[in-house]
């Protein structure tokens, strides 16, 4: 009978299970493949099962008396029917919550076969959970009924955890961090090609990794050289404006380049002096991705607007993918932020204020983080840069979670505003950043799409709903997207896994053209009109292109 009961008992962390699985089919930020709904749905069942076994151990542990077989087959109707009638309902409409995410992206909808092979997929992965539970388990018991003949049961009990922990992860070590690692070493040898593989040297003296040049060729890496030698030429930059235009520099330093992130920024300086840097009318410090990676939406466009009198200088502190970066090596964007800007800003403020380019701040995801990091507002008091344009700034940003939270209280958390708009602007696939009009001394920028999930992601939506769920959706946003405690916080941690995948103009993925309002907002271009605006707008998006370039 005791067994039965038990038994019985265990059903309800399938309920859980079910409904934390039912849950998972409702529509996120990004559009989810049957593949990787079906894992996540097996994940968060496994999950909900393994809370729901786990409070039955406590109450079992708190010697509480357990329920008698009448009162909990009651118990099991009264949660099974409803859990039943929620799964029925969500695996209906499943298709259709990701069809409607696929519709306002503009993706290819999914066909009729898509909930089938989620829900077998969904329980294959939780079987295959259930089974490690209980090998787990066995091990477990095994354990602690060895340590019953030398100490007290509790004590035995936790001695046996604590083994068995340390078994698993000797186990698993070999085989996960070891492939792990060797990973991230294959990433860095094929997306750099340093060194011995690298490719012949620019022959114009004038560019980054020439013969004249001051930074190594080798140590550049493969985003650093595709910076140097792609983007717009004064003839492309001539032909579009009609007018005559000159040459952009581009200054880019590799992490290879020296050891110490303030050793690259004077390197990368000296760079900037050598090609006249200084003699422009613009100068950008922009901050990489992860991989060093610099989006050429933002850089050509940019450069199209000031007929190439503009300089960007740009230093490479990571080798892996941003995610990877903010985790394994935080602090060396971070540092590389703070020793760029300080050594470009310290130069430049020597110089005679009439005598010098106007500068601004640029960076991209991890690059919006480092660099909003790096940009120390209280050495600008005195002598302030003229702006600042970050896009897609992560969620940990600071400073971006301090303007958000000062926003006007009428503003959306997505769209914020902060006063008139005399200091900060934020801007979308959907919302322009107003034109340069209407500024202050300084101009900071801010372009965020709101079905981005590294922006919008909250590590407080395991238990609570974030504040941007609690109002109207944003136009690439599902309205059909709901909090459930736990669960939430899986989809958006997939979607972050998966921003890159969207398709351009939603998510993490920036679309050239949408950069262009920003930066005639925030730099104010001589001579530049709106009908300027809507040719570059059409040119950089001929052909969805990733930059702006012939």
């Amino acid at each position: 009978m005791k067994f039965f009961k038990l038994t019985g008992l265990y059903v309800l962390p399938l309920f859980l299970g079910l409904l934390f699985f039912a849950t998972s089919l409702t529509p996120t930020l990004i559009p989810r493949s049957w593949l990787v709904q079906g894992i996540l749905g097996g994940l968060v069942m496994g999950l909900g099962y393994l809370i729901g076994r786990f409070l039955i151990a406590i109450w079992r542990l708190m010697e509480l008396p357990e329920l008698a077989s009448r009162n909990l087959l009651i118990l099991r109707i009264f949660t099974g029917v409803p859990v039943g009638i929620i799964l029925a309902l969500s695996l209906a409409k499943a298709r259709d919550w990701q069809n409607g995410t696929r519709s306002l992206m503009g993706m290819e909808l999914t066909d009729s076969g898509h909930t089938i092979q989620i829900t077998l997929l969904a329980a294959a992965v939780f079987a295959a959970l259930v089974i490690v539970g209980f090998a787990l388990q066995w091990l477990f018991d095994r354990v602690r009924f060895r340590l019953y003949r030398y100490m007290p049961p509790r004590t035995a009990n936790v001695a046996g955890f604590l083994l068995t922990a340390l078994i698993v992860l000797i186990v698993t070590r070999d085989g996960v961090l070891d492939r792990v690692i060797t990973g991230l070493d294959n990433s860095v040898t094929v997306a750099q090609e340093l060194f011995d593989t690298a490719p012949p040297a620019p022959t114009d003296n004038s560019l980054t990794g020439s013969a004249q040049s001051l930074v190594d060729w080798g140590a550049l890496g493969q985003p650093g050289r595709d910076y140097v030698q792609n983007g717009p030429t004064a003839a492309d930059i001539a032909a579009f404006t009609g007018r005559d235009a000159q040459q952009p520099i581009r200054v880019y330093v590799g992490r290879a380049q020296a050891e110490t992130p303030q050793q690259r920024a004077k390197i990368a300086l000296a760079e900037l002096q050598r090609q006249g840097g200084f003699e422009r009318d613009v100068l950008i410090v922009a901050l990489p991705t992860g991989t060093g990676w610099l989006d050429p939406g933002a850089v050509d466009t940019v450069e199209y607007m000031h007929g190439g009198n503009i300089a960007t200088i740009a230093v490479q502190y990571s080798y892996l993918q941003s995610p990877l970066a903010l985790i394994l090596e935080t602090r060396s964007g971070l540092d590389q932020a703070e020793a760029l800007i300080s050594t470009v800003h310290t130069y430049w403020r020597g110089l005679p204020k009439d005598n010098r380019p106007r500068l601004y701040i640029h960076g991209l995801s991890l690059g919006a983080w480092s660099s909003m990091h790096g940009t120390d507002m209280f050495a600008l008091l005195d002598d302030p840069i003229n702006g600042a344009f970050w896009v897609g700034p992560p969620f940990p940003s600071a400073r971006w979670q301090s303007i958000v939270a000062s926003r006007n209280p009428d503003s959306p958390y997505i769209a914020p505003t902060l006063g008139e708009g005399r200091l900060v602007r934020f801007a979308s696939h959907t919302q322009g950043a107003g034109g340069p009009d209407g500024w202050g001394n300084m101009r900071i920028a801010y372009l965020q799409y709101s079905s981005d999930p590294i922006v919008f992601y909250e590590p407080s939506s395991l238990y609570r709903e974030p504040i941007w769920m609690k109002e109207p959706p944003g136009p690439d946003v599902s309205p059909d997207m709901k909090f459930m405690p736990i669960v939430t916080q899986f989809q958006l941690a997939v979607d972050m896994a998966l921003a890159n995948t969207a398709p351009s103009g939603y998510g993490h993925a920036y679309y050239g053209p949408d950069y262009i309002g920003p930066w005639v907002a925030v730099t104010a271009p001589d001579n530049w009109t709106g009908s300027d605006t809507a040719r570059l707008i059409a040119h950089c998006g001929a052909g969805v292109k990733k930059g702006c370039g012939p």
